[in-house]
């Protein structure tokens, strides 16, 4: 008989986890058990229940997506989690993967390879795109100006991002539950860690290095 893999589906968003269990259903081997819209919701599933696999988008309310990797595999070290995530893999997938994940894949990926990832995942297997691989390789070779964003931390870096996206500070201490004197703090110590004297510099840097989308 058939494995049938009991997935866990973990986005803020109810029309993503709609569509979501729309593609597994029509699959075998695939059958969604749960659904969390939130850090709180993911841990609490993680910690009531047995899963094969965690489809989890990094930006969720709350919790920094990166954080709740460590306290999801801290709790439950061999559940699989696969990244779905709206950011390019240059934003998140080898911090993701560091963190343990097991797999990243951006929601603009068809759905033949969105099956073929959780079912790689599950089954204990590892998912990751030649790009990817390319980055975790640069990853491994000496610091130097085109990876001064390694030096941020994880909290640092998902403030980054968002200050590049074009969120201001209000939005983002709204959107991570944090105060807007600690966003600030985060801004002024990311221009201190990447050596740079403004938010001008910073949107340069963040394009320049593919970190930012572009028009």
């Amino acid at each position: 008989m058939m494995k049938k893999f009991k997935v866990l589906l973990a986005d803020d968003h109810a029309i993503i986890r709609d569509g979501l269990k729309q593609i597994l259903a029509e699959t075998e081997d695939l059958a969604v058990g749960g659904e969390a819209a939130n850090g709180g919701e993911v841990m609490q599933q993680v910690r009531t229940a047995d899963w094969d696999v965690l489809v989890l988008d990094i930006s969720m309310p709350g919790r920094n997506g990166l954080e709740l990797i460590r306290m999801i595999k801290d709790e439950k070290p061999d559940l699989p989690i696969l990244i779905l995530s709206m950011h390019h893999e240059e934003q998140y997938a080898v911090r993701a993967l560091h963190a343990g994940a097991s797999g990243y894949l951006t929601k603009e990926s068809d759905s033949d390879l969105l099956v073929a990832a959780i079912r790689r995942v599950a089954s204990g297997g590892v998912h990751i795109s030649d790009k990817v691989a390319e980055l975790m390789v640069r990853g491994v070779q000496p610091a130097n100006e085109g990876q001064l964003h390694n030096l941020l931390s994880n909290r640092e870096y998902q403030v980054f991002n968002m200050l590049v996206t074009g969120q201001g500070l209000t939005d983002i201490a709204g959107e991570l539950c944090l105060s807007v004197k600690t966003v600030s703090t985060h801004k002024t110590r990311i221009l201190q860690k990447m050596n740079l004297t403004n938010f001008t510099e910073l949107i340069h840097y963040a394009i320049s290095h593919q970190l930012a989308e572009t028009a």
